[in-house]
């Protein structure tokens, strides 16, 4: 029996299954292995709580091979640390790659198409025949990921005060106010303007909410956050038929609670690609990224 392991270290959660023969023999979840995001300590920790707890289930003791797809996988040391713990756990063979990295598999398989990611951050990827990328956004929270969760929280916000001065509705700030525990406009200002500051990305889906609500600000933001998206697909789209001569459409797939929980965004998209590209093909339901972890391992033990 051929033992295999996949993880999908995501920013906020880390996944991992492992099977044998085709057959899945367990699945556990624990926070977070981004270094970045919770330390060096908590994420080893958590790295090795989830594989107690995936071999446990599984009845095993070691893999064949093992496959991890994480954020910020080319940052200085973070491929030495966790191989090292994969060792530990006996995975005679092993590879750490960048989340990204298993989402296109898990969409593709290894051909070529576009990723469209749109969760707590964004960034589209996409991969040539020949297995070159072409990338676009995904610059980091400050900088840069629009369509995000993140985004749609921050720019809530930005253009809830901007309608505060214009004296035009939006029920946002009464509902951040909420959520922050920020009594007066000075404090909500006061309280997003500090450092490290508040996580933007969960007021996201309040913020959806509320333009399910009719709320004109909140709808104005989803709406731009799909365009967004859009816009990025059809960048990559353009390089990689540009760059690379990819003659016909390119197909597309997706992932990230964004395009999956806001119907509203997910419409816009849907149809914004449709209107620049009737014949691309888009999936019509999310990639689950986990399971391009598992594919790699799949190879990786052959």
């Amino acid at each position: 029996m051929q033992t295999i392991l996949g993880i999908d270290g995501g920013g906020t959660r880390t996944r991992a299954s492992i099977i044998a023969d085709g057959r899945v023999l367990a699945h556990a979840e624990s926070g977070s292995i981004k270094r970045l995001r919770v330390g060096a300590e908590a994420a080893e920790r958590n790295l090795r709580a989830l594989l107690k707890d995936v071999y446990a289930q599984a009845g095993v003791t070691a893999v064949r091979a093992a496959s991890v797809g994480v954020a910020s996988a080319s940052m200085p040391g973070t491929l030495e640390w966790i191989t090292a713990v994969l060792q530990d756990f006996g995975a005679e063979r092993s590879e750490v790659v960048g989340d990204e990295v298993i989402a296109l598999d898990a969409a593709f398989q290894g051909g070529p198409g576009i990723l469209q990611i749109a969760g707590t951050g964004s960034n589209t990827i996409g991969r040539a025949p020949d297995g070159t990328r072409e990338c676009a956004g995904g610059y980091s929270s400050r900088l840069g990921d629009e369509g995000s969760g993140y985004w749609i929280g921050v720019n809530s916000v930005r253009r809830a005060l901007h309608a505060y001065d214009r004296g035009e509705p939006t029920q946002i700030l009464e509902k951040v106010g909420e959520i922050w525990g920020t009594p007066s406009l000075e404090d909500l200002v006061s309280l997003g303007d500090s450092t490290p500051g508040p996580d933007f990305a969960a007021l996201a889906p309040a913020i959806n909410e509320l333009a399910e609500a009719g709320d004109p600000v909140a709808v104005g933001v989803l709406k731009q956050a799909a365009a967004d998206l859009v816009e990025f697909v059809l960048l990559v789209r353009s390089k990689l038929r540009g760059k690379h001569a990819i003659m016909g459409e390119v197909p597309v797939a997706w992932t990230g609670g964004v395009v999956e929980k806001m119907t509203l965004v997910r419409g816009a998209f849907f149809s914004g690609l449709h209107a620049a590209a009737p014949d691309m093909k888009v999936g019509a339901e999310a990639i689950v990224s986990l399971d391009g972890a598992l594919w790699r391992a799949k190879r990786l033990a052959e």
